[in-house]
């Protein structure tokens, strides 16, 4: 009986979980406008933590990003560079499918981004194939971007399995002129 009371319980904390956020919808108001490829357009360079679930700073990085926009297509090239000098690189293909409405698509991330903008701000959902001690974990990202000016973004993402937080990526983003 215990077994099934906390299976219950964390059901009933994923499904809650779940359930809870802001809607994008509620920044509407907010300037400036985020219109991702207008500020992801060039050389884009940001600096970011990770920290575990109890605020401890896990990992220190920075990210160069060379982006490049076709129509409504844009390639968002990552490279990261963490404080212990290992490399990483991400590719998104981020696609414009309607007013405030973006798909995107990388190597680690398990199937579509679904994103909405509204108003400076963006939201991310999406999955991704976090590598961990050589095994691979899927693990969920609500992810958050806020246009602050002309040059500056700030984000902040939430990840999370079965609705547990495991930590939270802060970026700041610079756009370079």
């Amino acid at each position: 009986m215990t077994i099934l009371r906390h299976l219950t319980l964390l059901l009933l904390a994923a499904f809650l979980a779940g359930c809870a956020g802001v809607p994008p919808e509620d920044y509407r108001t907010e300037k400036p406008v985020l219109e991702l490829d207008r500020y992801f357009n060039g050389t884009v360079d940001a600096w970011g933590i990770f920290t575990d679930r109890s605020g401890k700073v896990v990992k220190r990085f920075t990210v160069v990003m060379r982006c490049t926009w076709n129509g409504d297509t844009g390639v968002l090239d990552e490279d990261f560079i963490y404080s212990d000098g290992t490399r990483e690189k991400r590719i998104w293909t981020v696609r414009k499918t309607g007013p405030g409405r973006y798909t995107g698509t990388a190597g680690d991330v398990v199937g579509e981004a679904v994103g909405v903008a509204a108003g400076n701000a963006l939201n991310w959902r999406y999955v991704l194939d976090l590598k961990v001690d050589g095994k691979s974990i899927h693990v969920d990202f609500d992810d958050w971007m806020f246009q602050m000016d002309d040059d500056v973004m700030l984000n902040r993402a939430r990840m999370s399995k079965f609705g547990v937080t495991l930590g939270e990526v802060t970026l700041s983003f610079r756009k370079r002129r």
